[in-house]
């Protein structure tokens, strides 16, 4: 499984979209280089307060390009970083991958997925009937969350759209994504 960066974001700001630019860099165990999620422990406003000790899984969040196709059909104005997300990317089953599934990014960086994306209301104060776009039930019933999936830096460096988007699965048995 292969594809491709499609556009990165970033924002210093604790705000809900994140604007594109030409490049990113990922730190190693930090995040993205600027961002106001950058750091060992978490970062969101709501975590932060029941706990800042916890190590920050949310590093980078990453969503498929597909879904905002998706969403888009649905009438919703959604692009690459209008959901908050750090790296936009088209080509991989981001949603389909395991917990610990590693992506190379570029010619250097590796984020390692620690989880999906929990939608939260902050999607309908962006755009009203979003979250439940983002969500929904599989054939048992479970609820499903396509709002992307959430990864720390393991090696950092530049990554820029355009750049290819390796996929390293780890070892079996694999352990299905939650939320973190």
């Amino acid at each position: 499984m292969s594809g491709v960066v499609t556009a990165v974001s970033r924002d210093e700001a604790h705000a809900f979209s994140k604007p594109n630019r030409t490049g990113i860099r990922l730190l190693a165990g930090l995040g993205v280089e600027g961002d106001a999620h950058l750091g060992e422990t978490v970062q969101h406003r709501s975590r932060v307060a029941r706990d800042p000790s916890q190590p920050n899984l949310r590093q980078v969040h990453l969503i498929h390009a597909e879904l905002h196709d998706a969403l888009r059909a649905a009438g919703f104005a959604v692009s690459a970083g209008s959901m908050g997300e750090n790296l936009t990317t088209r080509g991989v089953d981001l949603l389909g991958l395991p917990t610990g599934a590693r992506l190379r990014l570029g010619s250097t960086a590796v984020v390692e997925v620690t989880g999906l994306r929990n939608p939260c209301a902050q999607l309908d104060r962006f755009q009203p009937g979003l979250t439940a776009a983002v969500l929904g039930r599989d054939e048992h019933g479970a609820l499903v969350r396509r709002a992307g999936v959430m990864a720390v830096v393991v090696s950092g460096g530049e990554v820029r759209p355009g750049d290819p988007v390796g996929v390293e699965l780890p070892p079996e048995p694999h352990r299905p994504l939650e939320p973190v």
